[in-house]
């Protein structure tokens, strides 16, 4: 299994908070709850990462609902490894991963998703960032 980053789990603990806040004297929903141990223990042990299968059930299910509201794929429908590129100039991922994308796990998916953003030379980080932005409003 992949590892998911501690910013996936960063944002997963913000997408709860917004959508469950805090209740009275600082009791979290219970997605929180568990989402905070696995970070906790992260932050406590200086990783970055944590394997899906050290997640609790209850950490594992809420990040997995906060994966299902990210855009699934980073194609901008300008697909270069058809034309023989070796990576993607349109969405930045590697001729495999474009061919196995539909394979892949949540986390290896985010995995490729962290790549490429933090690379920013695929066209969807520059000359169509515009269009990524309105594929994500679909």
């Amino acid at each position: 299994m992949a590892g998911i980053h501690i910013t996936d789990i960063e944002t997963a603990i913000n997408h709860w908070r917004e959508r469950s806040p805090a209740g009275e004297g600082g009791s979290l929903a219970p997605q929180l709850q568990a989402l905070a141990e696995v970070y906790g223990r992260l932050v406590f042990q200086r990783l970055s990462e944590v394997e899906e299968a050290a997640m609790s059930p209850a950490a594992h299910r809420a990040w997995l609902d906060w994966f299902e509201t990210t855009p699934d794929t980073p194609c901008i429908a300008i697909c270069s490894t058809s034309q023989g590129d070796a990576v993607c100039k349109g969405c930045g991922r590697s001729f495999d991963e474009v061919q196995h994308w539909t394979a892949m796990g949540p986390a290896e998916k985010r995995a490729v998703w962290r790549r490429i953003t933090l690379a920013g030379e695929a066209w969807r980080f520059n000359r169509y960032a515009e269009r990524a932005i309105e594929d994500r409003a679909d």
